[in-house]
């Protein structure tokens, strides 16, 4: 009885030993090198589009910037040249306004006065200093007389004031002449003193 459980026990063992044997570890998974290599180049490719995407994104940045640079340095420049014109403008205008002054003349005359002749030494300064000016000369006349005769009196002052210019270097071109008669008198009056400043030479510039 005793033999037959050794002989039991034995085939336990022997059975529990070949299944035991027999129960090996599984086999590692086979990994697939063709999926991890095209992980890893979309992972590549997806890192190279985003730096490239920074990079468009940087230089469209750098772009803009250099754009609204340039914008504000010809903004800048624009500004000075228009302040440079209006600063040589407003000094033309200045001295237009020092040098074309009145001169007058004697009754019925259209000679030039010895003390005029300064004046339009500086007329023909101003002329030669600025070679863009062109003026027009205005003869005037008083009341007295005719609007015939003062018109004709007029022109002959505005001619004789244009001679003494183009006798003082200035082209004869950039001078024009007109005369208005009595018909613009510069003041009112009927006595010496308003009669010698309305009979004139004015110079505007055109």
């Amino acid at each position: 009885m005793r033999f037959n459980r050794t002989i039991i026990s034995a085939a336990l063992m022997l059975s529990l030993g070949a299944g035991i044997a027999c129960n090996k570890p599984a086999a590692a998974p086979k990994v697939d090198e063709e999926a991890v290599k095209r992980a890893a180049a979309e992972e590549a490719a997806r890192k190279a589009a985003e730096e490239a995407r920074l990079k468009a994104e940087e230089a469209r940045r750098q772009a803009a910037l250099a754009a609204e640079a340039a914008r504000k340095a010809e903004a800048e420049k624009a500004e000075a040249a228009r302040k440079a014109e209006a600063e040589k403008l407003a000094a033309y205008r200045a001295a237009a306004e020092a040098a074309l002054k009145d001169i007058n003349f004697a009754l019925d005359k259209s000679a030039i006065r010895d003390t005029d002749k300064p004046k339009l030494q500086i007329v023909a300064d101003f002329l030669k200093a600025f070679p863009q000016a062109k003026v027009q000369l205005e003869g005037h006349c008083d009341e007295r007389g005719t609007v015939e005769y003062n018109l004709a009196l007029g022109d002959r002052r505005a001619h004789a004031a244009k001679s003494y210019l183009t006798s003082l270097g200035v082209v004869e071109d950039r001078l024009s002449t007109i005369s208005y008669g009595k018909e613009r008198p510069k003041v009112e009056g009927k006595n010496e003193q308003s009669w010698l400043i309305n009979r004139r030479c004015e110079f505007k510039l055109q």
